[in-house]
């Protein structure tokens, strides 16, 4: 009997932790995501590959995430004030439909031997353009999605689950594939991925939104948006966290060609391995926000996973050893998963309807839009310091911005009420 009743608590709690699924347009989003998102991480090794390989330079490993996500910086609060006025259902459909060629256009290229770094930017730019709307209104489409804001903390978490289990399988997959076959079939398996979550969007029945049609201007509405981020402490203080980690932090994804190939000494399937262990931490971040029952400890997680994060960066930095660099990232990808997606949850919370679009947008930019800015920023410095001193300096930014979000700690919580 004792044993029927553990295994019935283990089902409830697996039932708890997935508990979004009952959603049936929050299963097709989330098996569907899984399988795009596979495909996107199995590209995004290859073509971390591909440009080592035609250039052996760690700024254009650099330049090519600058190219690929600065548009972010620019056109993400614009599309989050889009957000805030369109079907967002439809738009996701064309961002999805534009990435799709885009990686089509890039097996095509690398299969006929005409790639060049010049078209691999040209079309980096123009993915990143559609990931800039992509984001905002994937991020404002979940409560249209799953039609219940008490499901939201859990559908986020589950989201960053799926990127992640993504994330942990995909490089080491793209790292066999890269071996066996060549970059192009990465492209090639990237292009029909996104087939998984066109046919999803097709299949879900959403409510159509009510948007009161808007008389003021698009520029009123941005700034309404920014008043009220940078107005709402605890709002400002999180996303300009995520501001500098994005700035200083996500960019070392960028490098790790260079780190398993010059410091590592090793090949494809090691920086599949050291990817995947990003992976791995930032899918173990993921499944432990997902089975929290309450936002209240949301900021304490946050402060503690950025502090991981730095830390753990900081020891990568130097690493000379394959196994324990993979043991370090799997803790350096469970503090920047959890800190971006426990920002993430609390925002989706905190935030009104009316205003989800424009500061999730502002959120969204901070990862996508400063990313691009550190990459070009770190890529230049690690052509000059190598790679070892650039991100210790970088590991350092992090924990100085950690240590000062811990200082507005108390306020933030008091803000929040969260006791």
């Amino acid at each position: 009997m004792g044993k029927r009743l553990d295994l019935g608590n283990l089902w409830e709690s697996f039932r708890f932790a997935f508990r979004a699924l009952e959603s049936r347009n929050f299963r097709l989003f989330f098996y569907a995501g899984l399988v795009s998102l596979m495909g996107t991480w199995i590209q995004n090794l290859a073509l971390g590959w591909l440009v080592y390989r035609l250039t052996n330079s760690a700024f254009y490993l650099g330049l090519v995430g600058f190219a690929g996500q600065i548009p972010g910086l620019f056109l993400t609060p614009f599309a989050g004030v889009f957000a805030d006025r369109l079907n967002r259902q439809q738009i996701l459909k064309i961002t999805q439909a534009v990435s799709m060629t885009a990686a089509f256009l890039m097996a095509i290229l690398v299969f006929t031997d005409t790639i060049t770094v010049t078209l691999i930017l040209v079309i980096v730019i123009i993915n990143g353009i559609a990931l800039s709307f992509d984001t905002p209104f994937r991020h404002a489409f979940l409560l249209d999605m799953i039609g219940d804001k008490r499901l939201i903390p859990n559908a986020v978490a589950l989201n960053s689950t799926l990127v992640n289990t993504a994330r942990f399988l995909g490089p080491g997959i793209g790292g066999v594939l890269v071996a066996l076959y060549g970059e192009a079939v990465c492209f090639l398996i990237n292009g029909f991925s996104f087939m998984a979550m066109l046919i999803a969007l097709m299949l879900m029945r959403v409510s159509v939104r009510k948007v009161q049609k808007k008389q003021t201007s698009l520029w009123h509405d941005l700034s309404e948006g920014f008043a009220f981020t940078w107005n709402f402490k605890p709002a400002r203080s999180m996303i300009m966290l995520v501001m500098v980690t994005a700035t200083f932090g996500l960019p070392f994804q960028s490098f790790l060609p260079v780190f398993a190939r010059d410091i590592l000494r090793g090949d494809s399937q090691l920086l599949g391995f050291l990817t995947g262990a990003v992976g791995a931490g930032a899918l173990t971040g993921a499944l432990y926000l997902a089975t929290r029952p309450s936002v209240k400890p949301l900021p304490a997680i946050i402060r503690f996973s950025a502090l991981t994060f730095s830390i753990g960066l900081l020891i990568f930095s130097w690493s000379v050893w394959p196994a324990f660099s993979v043991i370090v990232l799997y803790f350096s990808g469970f503090g920047m998963i959890t800190q971006f997606s426990a920002t993430n949850t609390l925002l989706q919370t905190v935030v009104d309807e009316d205003l989800r679009g424009r500061v999730l947008s502002f959120y969204s930019m901070s990862f996508i839009g400063f990313t691009p800015v550190g990459s070009l920023i770190l890529g230049y410095i690690a052509d000059q310091a190598g790679v070892s001193l650039t991100f210790t300096f970088a590991a350092g930014m992090l924990l100085t911005a950690s240590l000062l979000f811990s200082r507005s700690f108390n306020s933030i919580r008091e803000n929040l009420q969260l006791g």
